[in-house]
């Protein structure tokens, strides 16, 4: 990393992606929303994409996701497979983030295909791994038919939806950066006050 400061921004983004994990996820596994894994995957690429718009460096979006795990595992029920989840959605897109994006001026398309080639990934990664490495019970129980089920149905929705939502999470960051380019030091602090924040609601609901 440049600087010590940049992790102010990787640990912001990274709450912000943890809490919307343990409130809304918690809300619809709860309630057994079809392709819950979808809505969330949608706001952990749009918290990934605009992170890497302000810092695009690889390694940045894997200390996103770790950001986001730790945060799933202080404030909720600790799930092993959510936890995976969380990693290999953060791995993936610092993968092809750092392959397709290297150039902050990257066109669109490159921005998108990093999405979709991300969430396919990140979703078959999960599915195998859980049911034939981890042979987490549920899953094993599952077979195939569930391990396609994810990778190709949720996967595919979840691609579709980051072929939107990175380039313009994307955008947002390096707008958003270059709006407070000019007050370093209040930008810094506000990230650090709402990532405060962010940690103390998550103890007091705890």
């Amino acid at each position: 990393m440049k600087s010590a400061k940049n992790w102010v921004w990787l640990l912001l983004f990274g709450s912000l992606w943890g809490v919307v994990e343990v409130v809304v996820g918690e809300y619809l596994f709860a309630k057994d929303v079809p392709f819950a894994s979808v809505w969330l995957t949608a706001w952990a690429f749009l918290m990934l994409a605009a992170a890497r718009g302000i810092l695009n460096e690889a390694g940045s979006s894997s200390a996103v996701g770790a950001v986001a795990s730790l945060y799933k595992l202080a404030f909720a029920a600790p799930y092993f497979c959510h936890l995976l989840g969380i990693f290999f959605l953060g791995m993936t897109f610092d993968i092809f983030a750092t392959l397709l994006l290297k150039d902050k001026r990257a066109q669109g398309w490159k921005r998108g295909l990093a999405g979709v080639l991300s969430a396919y990934t990140g979703y078959a990664l999960f599915a195998l791994v859980i049911t034939y490495l981890a042979r987490y019970r549920p899953w094993v129980a599952g077979g195939w038919p569930k391990v396609a089920n994810h990778i190709f149905v949720g996967g595919g929705y979840a691609a579709l939806v980051c072929l939107a939502i990175v380039p313009a999470g994307y955008w947002l960051g390096e707008k958003g950066w270059a709006a407070l380019a000019g007050h370093p030091r209040w930008a810094l602090a506000g990230a650090l006050a709402v990532t405060i924040v962010v940690w103390t609601l998550g103890g007091l609901a705890g």
